[in-house]
């Protein structure tokens, strides 16, 4: 049994800067053969639907911030929004029920990544009701560096991880502490680092932010990732990866060498 009582370094530790906000990552597919969503003119059915929820995303006072990105080579979208704390998220959903309703006639909702310091049990509720699967994380511990990346490159990941059966939860939590502690030091254009625990689920939700396609690269081949991934394959398997921004051609073959259940997107 791995040694899982190493204290957290005061990086890890520090008060997270995500506060009262709660942040949703899904996805989306098209169920109509016809709709190819590769290039944004082909976007058809499924994007203005998408657009119609967005337009009131974007007029809501508690929307932070709200993005429909395309995948690739995939009939779907990738939505990430954030809003400013749950009774804001509660709210958006309710006024939406109706445009998310019409949604599923086109399309069917894939994993949902929810995540935010805590999510109240009425902000789940309010996601549950719009039926899609979904992952609730929780705070547990993680750093954001100083500055902040290029949105034209930066490469952001979410992705959920599960426990294989047995009582592997706080070994789980271990190895990615274990990530995060050495990426700090060796991996600068990591520059967001968070893990949030799935209560009930013995899972965990990763969110990482890299400055561009090269850092994601060293990440994956020689950095952490290639460093701890044996050790988490050995308890855990992950439900999905999501990816937003530019990423060479080169990293998406290199994943699915490492099986990872990747979506790979970029903003319309």
């Amino acid at each position: 049994m791995t040694d899982i009582t190493e204290p957290l370094p005061p990086f890890l530790a520090e008060p997270p800067r995500i506060d009262t906000e709660i942040s949703v990552t899904g996805k989306w597919t098209a169920t109509g053969r016809s709709r190819r969503l590769r290039r944004p003119a082909e976007s058809s059915v499924l994007l203005a639907a998408w657009e119609r929820i967005h337009a009131a995303a974007r007029s809501h006072g508690g929307v932070v911030s709200t993005e429909i990105n395309h995948v690739v080579g995939n009939d779907a979208v990738l939505v990430h929004q954030v809003f400013s704390d749950a009774a804001a998220l509660v709210d958006y959903y309710a006024a939406t029920a109706d445009q998310l309703g019409a949604l599923t006639q086109v399309a069917e909702p894939q994993m949902h990544m929810v995540r935010g310091l805590r999510v109240p049990a009425d902000a789940r509720r309010a996601i549950e009701e719009a039926g899609v699967p979904l992952a609730f994380g929780e705070w547990i511990y993680g750093y954001v560096r100083d500055r902040q990346p290029d949105p034209t490159t930066a490469v952001e990941v979410t992705a959920t991880w599960r426990c294989a059966p047995g009582d592997h939860l706080d070994e789980l939590k271990y190895w990615w502490q274990r990530v995060g502690t050495d990426a700090h030091d060796i991996e600068p254009g990591l520059v967001r680092f968070e893990t949030y625990e799935v209560p009930g689920a013995d899972a965990v939700v990763i969110h990482e932010t890299f400055t561009d396609s090269d850092a994601l690269k060293f990440h994956l081949t020689k950095g952490t990732a290639a460093k701890y991934k044996q050790d988490i394959d050995e308890i855990a398997a992950p439900d999905a990866y999501y990816f937003r921004g530019p990423v060479a051609w080169t990293i998406r073959t290199y994943s699915k060498f490492m099986r990872l259940p990747a979506t790979y997107s970029v903003r319309s």
